[in-house]
């Protein structure tokens, strides 16, 4: 389970890791897609680490396919979040400093399932969210989707 630890410039004790996340609305827009995780327990927004060879948006689209099964078309980017005052450490004592570029999406085609990674999935409103176990780190990716601010956010 990674667990967040702040600290001044805490990022030099860690590894680099860049991924992505992608923001989800459901038909009306007015939900958005979250999933939880089989390694915490907690939700949070369909993404993961890119692969080498990969482009951010094939990192984007194969995660939200392999995670929940739906095609996605990315359609613009939120933000970009590589704050150095935060890492995320697991068990097995690796230490990352994540850089990950938050994408809104829609879906094309496929079809809602879980997977290796996933234990439930649903679209959520900001009222349920707000009451619920969401990784830390995303929260400040899913209010920044939420603005809906068209210039996308540097963090």
């Amino acid at each position: 389970m990674a667990k967040v630890i702040y600290g001044d410039r805490i990022g030099r004790t860690a590894r680099l890791s860049t991924g992505c996340s992608a923001f989800i609305f459901d038909p009306m827009g007015e939900r958005i897609l979250l999933t939880r995780r089989t390694d915490n327990g907690q939700w949070c927004l369909p993404g993961g680490r890119m692969e080498a060879g990969e482009s951010l948006a094939e990192t984007c689209i194969r995660e939200v396919w392999e995670e929940t099964g739906l095609s996605i078309r990315i359609v613009r980017l939120i933000g970009v979040y590589s704050t150095p005052n935060q890492i995320l450490t697991y068990a097995d004592g690796n230490r990352w400093q994540i850089i990950s570029h938050s994408f809104e999406a829609e879906v094309i085609g496929g079809e809602l399932v879980l997977s290796d990674e996933t234990t439930e999935f649903g679209y959520f409103t900001p009222d349920e969210i707000a009451g619920m176990d969401v990784m830390e780190h995303h929260r400040e990716r899913i209010a920044d989707g939420l603005s809906r601010q068209s210039a996308a956010f540097i963090r």
